[in-house]
């Protein structure tokens, strides 16, 4: 068994491919401790399998378990997380990053005023005591953890030194503190400092869960230790992961699910959304190529790793939608799983799009999450009459209409500047809330094919199976002799040995090496890729850089299915009814599709709704569906 846990802002996601079978299941994150709904998910996986609560036999009978996490990406765009603190002698960046800039915001957010600038000097007793002080100035000001950004990396590694003898780290109160230079060896200053912000600011989100997790697997017998999911689309063990890798790394599992629906059906691009309860992640996969950045970006600031091209846009299922100076807007705050939306029940008072989609009648009460969760449409109807009806002075039905707009706008928003030839173009919806607003949306950014797979509920815990275990390194190596690059590569060699053997693995025996070098820009941006043995011309201001992957592969999953077959369709089952509000006409009756029920080619109009296994799809006027051999929604915008 290969088990995959998708952990997001209001739900976690399981999913658990077996030799001839995928089992998946879905329970409330706690944010307050995920460990819980991490062995929650686990232990209710193993109901679906085996019957009963069997969670030892199936932590025995699994050969991996994978994790991924949206929580660093929901911090960041809620912009809620420690206090971090920046010690460096970079005086114009820091000015600059107060002043009006893109990144002024998040900046602002982390940092703030709890900056310190040390002066230019070679004495060392003056760089001790500057040292001392801006420790003492910052933590005093609230900061939980300092970043320490120097110039120039030899005097880095002085400070460094006189830090770990001023507050040694075995002491309780010593303040965590990162050196840029030792978290990344990236030459350019503004993407080396910004990576070690971030990935301070992530770092504490992850960091206590993660090992307690790990021991109380451990407590377990379980063998094999757990791997944490990155954003470049490979796994490593806990103590081999940073935190910035795992930004949006639950997407990237949702891009390479993508990437083999784009292979089984042919589709030449397709955009990914995945929404979830806090925000929605959108990714290109182009020829069966996932976009990437060599050096990707952060809420649009660019750091020092490789990451995907996932964007995140805060808005999702658990989005806060209220009435402000006459209009409605959606998100980015979230009431994640604690409260949740008004109509779980919880305690919360802000209106949602699920309130909204509860109200309308597209979701049934008694069903959602496959009944596991019991809604109420009071609670709903109350907190969309008290933050959005009452304050436009209009009725619930009707401000239910504006709401649903509001959300579709925003969702086509984001999905715009992404899309390329819109008739060439296919949308891949899933997470529990891209199913119920993806023919709306589509339509609104010219996209006439969508794509639901079978598994949309938990598509990118399913997509975290197509990953192996693999470890990057990089050395500069420009102007450098043949005999000075030979030892490179061989200290190059030897770490990844170490670090490959600390994986589990034998780098000789059990693993692929690739050797690559990057040309770079005076800008730090990638000129070009080569392989080792291309000796491409490059300018004076270009950098080589050498880079080694190690790579364990694992096994990977096959999704097979055709294309539907539009000349032997067959009408689709329907199970029943169900009242639902259309604006203009009123309450309706709107036949349901239960997925599950239908066989190959079957096919029907919209208005619709088809409920799959966690996730319900609202098929609206104008569209129609087809269901593929392999149980996946196909949806064409016919208008």
């Amino acid at each position: 068994m290969l088990v995959n846990i998708d952990n997001g802002g209001t739900l976690t996601d399981i999913c658990v491919v077996g030799k001839d079978e995928v089992y998946y299941t879905k329970t409330l994150t706690t944010p307050l401790d995920l460990s819980e709904c991490f062995f929650e998910g686990i232990k209710k996986a193993s109901e679906v399998i085996y019957g009963e609560d069997s969670f030892v036999t199936l932590l025995q009978n699994s050969s991996l378990i994978r994790y991924s996490s949206t929580q660093g990406t929901n911090a960041l765009v809620e912009h809620k997380g420690p206090k971090v603190g920046l010690i460096t002698d970079e005086t114009d960046l820091v000015e600059r990053l107060n002043k009006t800039t893109p990144e002024t915001d998040m900046f602002q957010s982390i940092v703030g005023d709890r900056t310190a600038l040390l002066k230019d000097t070679d004495n060392e007793e003056e760089m001790d005591t500057a040292l001392v002080n801006a420790i003492n100035d910052l933590t005093n000001a609230g900061a939980e953890r300092l970043v320490i950004a120097i110039g120039d990396k030899e005097k880095e590694k002085k400070y460094k030194h006189f830090f770990l003898l001023r507050f040694p780290r075995h002491l309780l109160g010593s303040v965590p503190v990162l050196f840029s230079w030792e978290f990344t060896k990236d030459l350019l200053r503004e993407r080396r400092i910004w990576s070690a912000i971030i990935n301070t600011f992530l770092h504490p989100t992850l960091e206590h869960f993660l090992y307690s997790a790990e021991n109380r697997l451990r407590a377990h017998k379980v063998k094999n230790p757990l791997l944490i999911y990155r954003n470049d689309g490979a796994s490593s063990r806990v103590a081999k992961s940073v935190a910035l890798k795992t930004y949006s790394s639950g997407p990237r599992g949702g891009l390479e699910g993508t990437r083999a629906l784009a292979e089984a059906y042919g589709f030449n691009r397709v955009l990914m959304i995945d929404v979830g309860g806090t925000t929605s992640d959108i990714g290109v996969v182009d020829n069966l190529s996932i976009v990437s950045d060599r050096r990707g970006r952060v809420e649009g600031v660019e750091i020092s790793f490789e990451l995907s091209d996932v964007r995140s846009y805060g808005i999702g299922g658990s989005s806060i939608i209220r009435a402000k100076d006459g209009e409605v807007m959606v998100g980015p705050e979230s009431v994640g799983a604690a409260p949740g939306p008004a109509c779980f029940g919880f305690g919360g008072k802000e209106a949602t799009i699920t309130d909204v989609n509860l109200l309308l009648g597209i979701l049934n009460p008694e069903t959602y999450l496959n009944g596991e969760l019991n809604l109420d449409p009071e609670r709903s109807c109350q907190v969309i009459k008290t933050n959005v009806a009452d304050p436009l002075g209009i009725s619930v039905e009707e401000s239910l209409f504006l709401m649903q707009e509001a959300f579709a706008t925003k969702m086509a928003a984001s999905l715009k500047d992404r899309v390329g030839d819109g008739g060439d173009t296919v949308l891949a919806a899933f997470g529990g809330g891209g199913p119920m607003s993806a023919c709306q949306s589509a339509r609104k950014a010219g996209i006439k094919r969508v794509i639901i797979p079978k598994l949309a509920a938990v598509f990118s815990a399913y997509g975290l199976s197509f990953s192996d275990v693999s470890q990057v390194f990089e050395e500069h190596i420009t102007g450098l002799s043949a005999d000075k690059i030979e030892k490179i590569k061989e200290k190059m060699l030897e770490q990844a040995e170490r670090h490959m053997y600390q994986e589990g693995y034998s780098l000789k025996d059990e693993c692929e090496v690739t050797w690559n070098t990057i040309v770079e820009n005076a800008d730090g941006s990638e000129h070009e890729r080569l392989t080792l043995e291309d000796n491409s011309d490059h300018t004076d201001d270009q950098r080589l850089i050498l880079v080694l992957e190690a790579c364990h592969k694992l096994e990977h999953p096959n999704l097979k299915a055709t294309p539907s077959d539009s000349n032997s369709t067959v009408a689709a089952k329907a199970s029943g009814n169900r009242k639902v509000l259309r604006e203009g006409i009123g309450e309706d009756d709107i036949p349901v599709y239960v997925l599950d029920e239908q066989e190959a080619n079957s096919s029907a109009q919209g208005p619709a709704i088809v409920e799959g296994p966690f996730f319900t799809a609202n098929v609206t006027d104008g569209w129609s569906f087809v269901v593929t051999d392999a149980g996946d929604l196909m949806l064409r915008d016919d208008a």
